[in-house]
C-alpha cells in the first residue's frame, strides 16, 4: 500500500493553490498528482481539513454483531451450508451479506468447511 504524502508538502500545495493558483499549477509546481492536488483544495477550502486520512479498510467485520446468533446456529446444525446460514441471516435480522464475507468471518472465528469427496470402493474388495 502506497504512504501518505507528508504533512508539508499537503500544506505547501494547498497554500499554493489557495493564493491564487489553480490546484494543477500546484500540482505540477510540487510534483503530485493533478488529481490528488485537487482533491486535496477542494477539501481544504470546503471543510479545512488538511491532514490526511486514514488508509485501508475499517477493522472488524460487519457480522461480528451476529456473532453469537452465526456461532449458535453452527452448534445446532454442524452441517449448514455457506447459503444456508445466509438465507437464515437474512429471515431473522434481514442482514444480507456475500458468501466471502461469510466465508472470512467463520475463517476468523476458526470454523472451516472441509469437503470430503465421495471415495471408490476399493479394487480388494470383491462382492460375492
Amino acid at each position: 500500500m502506497a504512504r501518505a504524502y507528508s504533512q508539508d508538502l499537503r500544506d505547501r500545495v494547498i497554500d499554493a493553490a489557495l493564493s491564487g493558483g489553480s490546484a494543477r499549477q500546484a500540482a505540477a509546481r510540487f510534483g503530485v498528482g493533478e488529481a490528488t492536488a485537487i482533491v486535496w483544495v477542494r477539501r481544504a477550502r470546503a471543510s479545512g481539513e488538511r491532514a490526511a486520512r486514514k488508509q485501508g479498510q475499517p477493522c472488524g467485520s460487519k457480522l461480528e454483531p451476529y456473532r453469537d446468533y452465526l456461532l449458535g446456529l453452527i452448534a445446532q446444525t454442524p452441517d449448514l451450508t455457506i447459503s444456508e446460514l445466509l438465507e437464515q441471516l437474512q429471515a431473522e435480522y434481514g442482514m444480507r451479506a456475500s458468501r466471502a464475507t461469510l466465508w472470512t468471518f467463520l475463517d476468523r472465528c476458526g470454523l472451516t468447511f472441509k469437503k470430503s469427496l465421495p471415495m471408490r470402493a476399493s479394487k480388494s474388495v470383491r462382492i460375492s
